[in-house]
């Protein structure tokens, strides 16, 4: 363990659960980093509070030319600066994303920018869509996101202060303490229109709501195969909120309660519809309990190297510096401290791999899972010895349930040794080309069924 420390992976054990994660740092360097977007290639947009996006690549070198400057348009600071980053599901074929950052006036701005004939140089004239203006200078929200049903939902915070002074989260005359959701494949300007099916078209209510209460969504996120949506919004006094909305998503006009409601608990009613017309949190936990202070969204795990964490929402706390999952029951982990970080964003790459990052340590991680062993693996009579392993181990399978085939992979994911095995039960494999650490041993039976398990190398 102590050479896989030394390789940068510190292994996070979840209280409670036999799963254990990993953070490998992937890259560093970083300058308040507060986005991480792909834009459905192997490459990964680090949005930097100042104003720059720059290109992570899939080997963790950075492009020493930025994608994009921003920094003479914006306000930063605090919670204020460029904030949000979205590629157009067309991107491949238009070049256009968006970006969402708070001007030099202090109001958040939508606007759309296109790639140059350089895929790793953005035009430097945008065009802008929507100017929000801002009574403070905190939960300016941030997060831009396309929905499956390809339109753009931008997260707004209440404005700011403290407990929403101008009641906008309610207000459906205001943008702000909402979630638009706007069609940004008009050609003329201002380059948006509000889909028909927006709660508010045609009747009282300004026309980009699709939903409304919302303190500030500091990271929203749609899970990428099934189109949930899952919003963490930053609370008041008592309790940080997670919501989730199933697929396909409603057009009903959806009231996540603030400011009548905090959570689960009452805020303020004064004014407030009844409480059977709100939608209320799938997950909350106690504000500034252990060390807990503001939730950070993050995604469902939809990648396929890490079998325990499919299916599982993970997301973090920006001051405890842990790591949570949270499964379709409710059922949350939480990790133990991993500290000096400030985790403040998550990244999911074309593959559905997660990263995250800590606006204090300016590092990008890699998210894995160590605890890969299949519950099948011994149950179906294979083993594996010695392991830890120094010059060879041998796998062992029975002869009802022969394997054909080993891969070994490293705590990436990256395959490093693949081979057809001999038709016996136990096969003899070189270790000496490998570096010590941990690894990943997946068998592959003649029916096409895997199982997986650990290997450790001295």
């Amino acid at each position: 363990m102590k050479k896989i420390l030394l390789l940068g992976i510190i292994v996070l054990s979840f209280l409670g659960h036999s799963q254990t994660i990993a953070l490998q740092s992937f890259a560093t360097g970083f300058n308040s980093l507060v986005e991480i977007a792909n834009a459905g290639d192997s490459r990964l947009f680090v949005v930097q509070q100042g104003g720059l996006i720059r290109i992570l690549n899939s080997n963790g070198t950075v492009n020493a030319t930025p994608f994009l400057n921003l920094s003479t348009i914006i306000s930063s600071g605090g919670e204020r600066g460029l904030l949000g980053l979205a590629f157009h599901p067309n991107y491949t074929t238009n070049g256009f994303f968006f970006v969402n950052y708070t001007n030099t006036s202090g109001n958040t701005v939508i606007a759309r920018y296109s790639v140059s004939a350089n895929p790793n140089i953005a035009n430097t004239t945008g065009t802008i869509l929507m100017t929000i203006t801002q009574p403070f200078t905190n939960h300016n929200g941030g997060s831009i996101k396309f929905g499956p049903d390809g339109y753009l939902y931008i997260g707004m915070g209440d404005g700011g202060s403290g407990g929403d002074p101008g009641n906008r989260a309610q207000n459906i005359n205001e943008n702000l303490g909402k979630m638009l959701r706007i069609d940004v494949n008009s050609t003329v300007a201002p380059f948006y229109t509000s889909p028909s099916t927006n709660p508010y078209i045609g009747v009282a209510g300004n026309d980009e709501i699709w939903a409304r209460g919302l303190r500030n969504p500091w990271k929203f996120s749609f899970n990428r195969l099934n189109g949930d949506l899952w919003i963490a919004d930053v609370g008041q006094n008592a309790f940080e909120e997670l919501n989730k909305i199933a697929s396909p998503l409603p057009n009903t006009g959806l009231n996540f309660g603030w400011k009548c409601y905090e959570g689960n608990a009452t805020y303020n009613t004064t004014g407030c519809n009844p409480a059977n017309t709100m939608t209320f949190p799938f997950y909350q936990y106690p504000l500034y309990s252990n060390g807990t202070c503001s939730i950070t969204g993050g995604y469902v795990y939809t990648g396929s190297t890490y079998p325990n964490l499919q299916n599982k929402y993970v997301f973090s706390d920006y001051c405890d510096n842990r790591i949570r999952t949270i499964d379709n029951n409710g059922i949350v982990s939480t990790s133990v401290v991993f500290p000096n970080n400030d985790f403040v964003t998550f990244g999911e790459d074309y593959l559905g791999e997660l990263y995250i990052a800590g606006i204090s340590s300016g590092t990008i991680y890699k998210i894995i899972d160590t605890s890969l062993s299949n519950s099948e693996f011994d149950k179906m009579g294979f083993s594996l010895y010695p392991n830890p392993a120094k010059e060879s181990f041998t796998i062992k399978s029975s002869d009802e349930n022969l394997a054909t085939k080993i891969d070994l992979f490293d705590l990436t994911g990256k395959l490093l040794l693949t081979k057809k095995l001999e038709n016996n039960p136990e096969n003899t494999i070189a270790t000496t080309s490998l570096s010590k650490g941990m690894y990943l041993v997946t068998l592959e039976t003649k029916n096409g069924t895997s199982y997986t398990t650990k290997l450790i190398i001295e």
